[in-house]
């Protein structure tokens, strides 16, 4: 092999060495930062990409990641990349113990989903995007339930959620970075306060169930005075419509009896005054004699006093019965 092939070929290798070596390959959803001599050059979007290779190069960027084991234990993992991920990527953050306003200390679980909007901002504004952020978090969730009391904590979890949302995402936006969402995971007291709390959610579970068996004894009883109540109310009426019906009877009755009398009496008065009597004399005799009547039909009425005008009734009520026994014909004669 002569000198010119060697040449050749090393032309040609060297061609291919440039070639490979401008050509950049971006995946989907990531992006690459270029600088020329040192300076920023340009952002590369997805597909392929050409650069210079002597002058062109691609920012390293130090980044990191907390890995969570299947026991419950993290590792920090810290790597440098040519590459920046913009999909919106969770970050775990280990257990932290933070105290609240009432010297609580409580052990709090966070994630942060969070997205790089401006990846020449996420380069060159902060130096570990995702280590400051972590950082920033862990002083921020301090402050926010250093703020509140244990049981506000335990209680207002999406309030804690969205507070810490609006500041991380404000403090964030100068790095090019955009937090969407922060949930807390666990937020776990110490062992005595869940003992506690648990005894006293206990209590208040006992509490509410004697007070609805009170309530419910509470409104048995009413019902059953209730029913007792409209019980009476129906008996009273029923008696008062057969007081009624009973009045209307008598009063009936005593219409009939009344008519009778009055027929009666008018029939008398016609029988008599056809034999000239007085017919006055005759009704009140009547009564007399219904009066002694009842008079003498006790057990222990011996001695009857009457008086002097009763004596003249009966006398009269005599000849008013030989009158009618008589008769107008007989009278004449």
């Amino acid at each position: 092999m002569g000198p010119g092939t060697i040449l050749v070929a090393a032309i040609a290798f060297g061609v291919i060495v440039i070639i490979s070596k401008s050509i950049r390959v971006v995946q989907q959803a990531q992006t690459m930062i270029i600088e020329r001599l040192g300076k920023y050059h340009k952002t590369l979007s997805s597909g392929i990409n050409f650069i210079f290779p002597i002058v062109d190069k691609p920012r390293q960027i130090e980044w990191h990641q907390t890995v969570i084991t299947p026991a419950g234990d993290s590792y920090s993992r810290r790597y440098r990349t040519e590459r920046l991920d913009l999909r919106e990527t969770v970050y775990v953050f280990p257990r932290q113990n933070v105290i609240t306003k009432d010297n609580v200390v409580v052990e709090i679980d966070a994630l942060i989903y969070s997205q790089v909007t401006d990846p020449v901002r996420a380069t060159y504004e902060i130096a570990n995007l995702p280590d400051a952020i972590e950082k920033l978090t862990q002083t921020t969730l301090r402050n926010v339930i250093g703020e509140m009391e244990l049981d506000h904590v335990l209680s207002s979890r999406d309030t804690i959620n969205a507070k810490l949302r609006a500041i991380l995402d404000e403090a964030t936006h100068k790095w090019g970075s955009k937090v969407s969402r922060v949930e807390l995971k666990d937020i776990n007291p110490p062992r005595d306060i869940r003992d506690a709390m648990e005894k006293q959610m206990r209590a208040e579970r006992e509490r509410r169930a004697t007070i609805i068996t009170a309530d419910a004894e509470r409104q048995s009883r009413i019902l059953a005075a209730e029913g007792i109540r409209q019980s009476e109310i129906n008996t009273a009426e029923g008696d008062k419509q057969a007081k009624i019906l009973h009045a209307e009877a008598e009063a009936a009755a005593r219409l009939k009896v009344a008519e009778a009398e009055a027929q009666a009496i008018e029939r008398i008065t016609a029988a008599i005054k056809g034999t000239g009597g007085d017919p006055a004399q005759y009704l009140i005799a009547i009564r007399y004699i219904e009066t002694l009547k009842e008079m003498v039909s006790g057990q222990n009425n011996k001695v009857i006093y009457m008086p002097y005008e009763a004596t003249g009734v009966l006398g009269s009520l005599g000849g008013i019965r030989e009158m009618l026994a008589l008769g107008p014909s007989d009278k004449k004669a």
